[in-house]
């Protein structure tokens, strides 16, 4: 994902791009152009999922390209997941992480906070490998709704005054904010203010979200961005082999039932669908067989928005012409 969340847009230029890009191996993208192409793109803010990297594998370029602020949040395991944010303007304060350790050792979520609002990138986990792996990605789901929804709650730049701070050279470290922290942790993933969160029976969740975000969102005055690979294609369109996955990880039921309730729900809007009704376009293909060659793909990398920065969107592309990665980079203009 990457997700940006921006409040009350003051300091917002009239014209902003956004991207984000799973780049499936900093390393590897960069040997394949992507910073070249990054340099000519004018983007304001860049959302980086799956970094395969730590700090000390990152060169200069990869912390911070020309023009460009870089901030990560690194996993534990070597070679695996990790998420990164190149910004224009330098943020006030970086966020590494959930605050919920098994997911903070994969690196899934940072968070920069500028002065009228914030950017996140999220990396949602994958569940093709097994049933293990499933009931982590389920249990993820699970946690972030309730995680967000008190993000949502709080000024991003007035939680007691601090927050996680995230020199570019360490990839994450500092004063973790304990308000933010103390009511992300005090939270149940399914009885938040009544408001039970979704997810599979099976997996130890129940229920809609019956408490729309949208309604909190408004009270904070905020609009939210929330850009990233969610690991999810939502409908039928958003695949080109759907009969076939019905029954596989990224196209479960229960996962596009998730997905339509943060989007019917909440009021959250996916932007690509929104600017392309009805375009068949992908963001991620196999490596297996000829998937890109015959665009067998999938959408699963998104900029999800509340409904007044949603608006904005004047444009949105997904890059093909050269490939970075088994993503491509999702561009949104926002006017």
């Amino acid at each position: 994902m990457t997700i940006i969340i921006m409040a009350r847009l003051p300091s917002l230029k009239t014209f902003m791009r956004i991207i984000t890009i799973n780049l499936n191996g900093i390393r590897s993208a960069a040997g394949k152009g992507f910073f070249e192409w990054l340099a000519r793109q004018d983007a304001d803010i860049v959302c980086l999922q799956e970094l395969k990297a730590q700090a000390a594998d990152m060169t200069v370029q990869m912390l911070a390209p020309p023009g460009y602020h870089g901030y990560f949040h690194y996993a534990e395991k070597k070679g695996y997941s990790g998420v990164g944010i190149y910004c224009r303007e330098q943020p006030q304060q970086v966020t590494a992480g959930l605050g919920i350790a098994e997911f903070d050792a994969e690196g899934r979520y940072i968070r920069a906070d500028f002065a009228g609002f914030s950017v996140v990138s999220l990396y949602l986990p994958s569940g093709s490998s097994g049933e293990q792996r499933q009931a982590v990605k389920f249990k993820f789901m699970a946690a972030f709704l309730p995680h967000l929804r008190n993000m949502l709650a709080s000024s991003p730049v007035s939680e007691g005054g601090a927050m996680r701070l995230l020199p570019q050279s360490a990839g994450f470290a500092g004063n973790v904010s304990q308000p933010h922290l103390r009511n992300m942790l005090a939270s149940s993933p399914v009885s938040e203010g009544g408001a039970t969160r979704l997810l599979p029976q099976s997996a130890g969740f129940a229920g809609n979200v019956s408490q729309p975000l949208l309604r909190e969102l408004r009270a904070s005055g905020r609009e939210v961005v929330i850009c990233g690979d969610w690991n999810i294609a939502h409908k039928e369109i958003d695949l080109k082999n759907w009969r076939g996955n019905q029954k596989n990880s990224g196209f479960l039921p229960e996962e596009r039932a998730w997905l339509s309730g943060l989007f019917d729900e909440t009021g959250f809007v996916d932007v690509f669908r929104h600017v392309h009704p009805e375009l068949e376009a992908y963001t991620w293909w196999s490596n297996r067989g000829q998937a890109w060659a015959h665009n067998v793909g999938w959408r699963i990398d998104y900029q999800v928005a509340t409904p007044g920065i949603a608006v904005r969107a004047q444009a949105a592309s997904i890059y093909t012409a050269q490939r970075f990665s088994d993503h491509a980079p999702l561009i949104v203009d926002y006017g």
